[in-house]
């Protein structure tokens, strides 16, 4: 058994399916503890100005990641790249790859300098409603905070090599080894240097990330050495082909600091509330949507290279198919299910109920764009693959201007508008609880969400191509999850009069086994009218998708 599973960190994963399955089983392993991670910092801290402070110092580092580092490493521009050099020669792939991790390197640490001196006249920018010592401690925070992106970047630039040829376990891995360190700094670090040693475990957390990849790339042939020979037209190409990616991962994270700065403006808290809820859908969304995208893009970029644009519309259906048939049913049950959720996973310590309610309301309010968000990483993915950078771009800059608008005149409704806000309060059950205006939040995030995703899907259909298919696949799956509501709901309203629900036993199965009945009425409706989509599921574990495989040659002949 020790022998297979040490194969497994240098196997190579061909099949959509199979990849998929390895990614969404490794990504739920590292949800648990990012699960744990959580219930730890909720149990310690509570839905207060601590985690407050916390959450808003990952805002620049975030930034500097998404709209710096991932112009010179993205792994959607990087893979077809590389592939191109290995199909030349071995040689020229290593150099060209050592040529990018010295420049990426060093670009890094420079822009990181420059950002750890701009702290202090953005902070007013990023929590314009802390106090000028709760801002002292925000600056802190974010300094050593600026370490992670410099991590994570080469951790990215590492994985896209491993990546490139289909081993897909040792990238699986890396967040596992993220948590951990994150775990670690919670409850060893913390004790001695209080909120400093919580961000020095992010970054220990960003170190493991990266250090994980590496005797995977020794095995591939690829040892890390500097190469000050940098081709920097190859490098210009890189960053102008992968920049529209990063701005619009950019404004994403801008429109997080968005979010931030007026949450910090609204009760103490809310920072916290929307963060443990936004990371409690990310559950989800990276079992299901991040899954299924990482596992196409290596196929798809292969595919539209090739000229293949059938088997490129296939396989990006394929994996819209199963994004949509995993996430809308698991979304439903969020919202039916979310304050036994939030309660069994968040609910130790300090983290009292009144914190719960508001964190299982913004949950729901998330839950409704899970799908959408699942779809959104595809799509672009499938955009990228086929070399259109701009649509995603213009599609996000009209995004993020919707949510902070939107966020803008929600909040100002249920600040001002007392039937509105009434009728907000009933649907959600936070009826006589302070501080709901953050709810407005995540709300405004869904719907941008949403409308970006089907502006994407109409873009998509113009310019690539679109199967009938989607339609029926969508219909049957929103059915068979509105009748996995209303058996979760109906399930929940008797065992409340079975199970004591002011204990965590109770509450913890009374939500089970209404979950569990759920999906077993509404995917035994799937399998009665004969689901495409559950029937290649169930086929694909029944291959035992790892060690009853034969192993799939990789393909680094020219693209």
């Amino acid at each position: 058994m020790v022998k297979n599973f040490l194969k497994l960190f240098h196997r190579e994963f061909g099949g959509l399916h199979k990849a998929a399955l390895l990614l969404a089983i490794s990504a739920a392993g590292s949800s648990l503890l990012g699960l744990f991670r959580d219930r730890l910092l909720a149990g310690t801290f509570g839905a207060g100005k601590s985690l407050d402070i916390y959450y808003a110092s990952f805002r620049l580092p975030d930034f500097l990641y998404n709209i710096i580092a991932l112009s010179i490493v993205s792994i959607t521009v990087l893979i077809p790249f590389f592939l191109e050099k290995l199909s030349k020669s071995k040689e020229q792939a290593h150099s060209f790859f050592n040529q990018v991790f010295t420049f990426f390197l060093f670009a890094m640490i420079i822009l990181g300098a420059i950002f750890f001196l701009l702290v202090p006249l953005l902070k007013n920018f990023i929590a314009p409603g802390f106090s000028p010592e709760e801002q002292n401690q925000l600056v802190i925070l974010t300094r050593i905070m600026l370490l992670s992106p410099i991590l994570l970047g080469l951790s990215n630039l590492l994985s896209s090599i491993i990546q490139s040829f289909k081993r897909f376990f040792i990238y699986a891995l890396s967040p596992l080894f993220y948590n951990l360190g994150i775990i670690l700094g919670i409850v060893f670090l913390y004790p001695i240097w209080g909120l400093k040693g919580l961000v020095w475990g992010v970054v220990i957390g960003a170190f493991l990330h990266a250090l994980i990849q590496i005797p995977g790339l020794i095995k591939l042939g690829f040892p890390l050495a500097f190469n000050f020979k940098i081709n920097f037209l190859e490098i210009k190409k890189i960053i102008k082909l992968s920049l529209p990616r990063s701005l619009g991962l950019g404004l994403h994270q801008i429109t997080l600091i968005f979010i931030t700065a007026m949450a910090s403006s609204l009760a103490v808290g809310s920072i916290a509330v929307f963060n443990l809820a936004m990371n409690l859908q990310s559950v989800l969304l990276t079992v299901v949507g991040v899954s299924y995208s990482v596992a196409a893009f290596p196929i798809l970029a292969r595919l539209f290279v090739k000229k293949q644009r059938q088997e490129f519309l296939d396989q990006t259906f394929s994996a819209a198919r199963q994004i949509i048939f995993w996430s809308l049913p698991i979304s439903i049950l969020l919202i039916i299910l979310r304050a036994q959720i939030v309660r069994v996973i968040l609910g130790t310590g300090v983290f009292g109920w009144t914190d719960t309610r508001l964190v299982a309301a913004a949950l729901a309010l998330f839950s409704i764009s899970i799908t959408a968000q699942a779809l959104n990483i595809l799509f672009v993915r499938a955009f990228y693959a086929a070399g259109k950078t701009l649509r995603p771009l213009l599609v996000n800059i009209f995004s993020f201007i919707f949510i902070v608008t939107s966020s803008f005149f929600l909040i100002r409704i249920l600040n001002n508008n007392i039937f509105l806000r009434e009728l907000f309060e009933r649907i959600l059950r936070v009826d006589d609880i302070p501080g709901i205006a953050i709810l407005a939040l995540p709300l405004a995030f869904s719907l941008g969400t949403i409308l970006n995703t089907l502006f994407l899907i109409l873009f998509f259909r113009k310019d690539l191509g679109w199967q009938k298919v989607m339609s029926k696949v969508f219909g049957q799956v929103f059915i068979a999850s509105t009748i996995m509501g209303f058996v979760s709901y109906f399930s929940l309203r008797i065992l409340d009069n079975i199970f004591n629900i002011q204990t965590f036993a109770g509450i913890f199965v009374q939500g089970f086994v209404s979950g569990i009945l759920g999906m077993l009425i509404g995917y035994a409706f799937l399998w009665f009218i004969k689901n495409s989509e559950l029937r290649e599921f169930v086929s694909a574990f029944r291959q035992k998708f790892w060690w009853k495989t034969p192993t799939i040659v990789s393909e680094p002949e020219k693209l």
